[in-house]
């Protein structure tokens, strides 16, 4: 493992699931902004910088745990049959 790799954030103690706040989709610490507002963001070519800009409540640390939990949800859809 490379030197500058850092350890992949635990989303689990930054994402939540709610039955009752946005249908129960993934959020980020029980706020109403959800993993899938902030990798649209991303995916649209917003930064980082402007989407913490935008959400005050966010934290870098949140769209690192956003990362993470859309690519462990990835790893676990993506089966390669034998």
């Amino acid at each position: 493992m490379s030197g500058r790799m850092k350890k992949m954030t635990d989303y689990r103690e930054r994402i939540t699931i709610e039955p009752g706040k946005r249908g129960g989709k993934p959020c980020i610490r029980g706020l109403r902004i959800t993993v899938y507002d902030v990798l649209d963001y991303l995916a649209s070519g917003m930064t980082e910088q402007e989407i913490l800009a935008d959400f005050p409540d966010l934290e870098p640390e949140d769209i690192r745990a956003v990362l993470a939990f859309a690519a462990d949800r990835e790893r676990r859809l993506i089966q390669v049959p034998a």
